[in-house]
């Protein structure tokens, strides 16, 4: 028995400009064309469109159930392919720039100096600078030593002495 690997990448969601190809329609069927032609290079035989129901993150709390369309695809295993060697230069054409992938990389989060009005609404807000700086005075002012006795407390120890206040 036959095993085989499968691959799911999303659906195009809007049509490729070329020549000659004028209407939306034809724009979105030479997508499709685009990414058929893409996978067989790659061995990969299409087998069916899906759509099928995706629960995502909305808000804080909340989510909600998008329904996504992919194109599932599918080749025999390479234990299972013939063994045929590829002509002399030649090599497997790269994924294309639509393959889905489980995992996404981690990029760093967005953030964005507090109260700044052109900060987009998921960055994170960040002090800025001089509040920084603030945040990070813990209040008390420095102190120094006081040595003798200023003038000032020579003047009122005088006038408390001699009764007057």
């Amino acid at each position: 028995m036959t095993k085989y690997d499968y691959k799911v990448v999303p659906a195009p969601a809007k049509g490729t400009k070329a020549k000659g190809v004028k209407t939306p329609e034809a724009r979105f069927a030479n997508s499709i064309e685009i990414l058929l032609n893409e996978m067989a290079a790659g061995g990969w035989e299409f087998q069916r469109a899906e759509l099928l129901p995706s629960e995502e993150r909305s808000g804080l709390t909340g989510s909600t159930t998008n329904w996504r369309n992919v194109l599932v695809f599918r080749r025999a295993s390479p234990a299972e392919q013939p063994a045929e060697s590829p002509a002399p230069g030649r090599r497997e054409p790269a994924a294309p720039s639509v393959a889905f992938r489980h995992s996404e990389p981690q990029s760093p989060p967005l953030t964005a100096a507090a109260g700044d009005p052109e900060a987009p609404p998921e960055a994170a807000q960040v002090p800025g600078p001089g509040a920084a700086k603030m945040q990070s005075d813990d209040g008390v002012e420095e102190l120094s030593p006081v040595s003798g006795m200023t003038a000032a407390l020579k003047k009122r120890a005088e006038q408390k002495g001699h009764g007057e206040d």
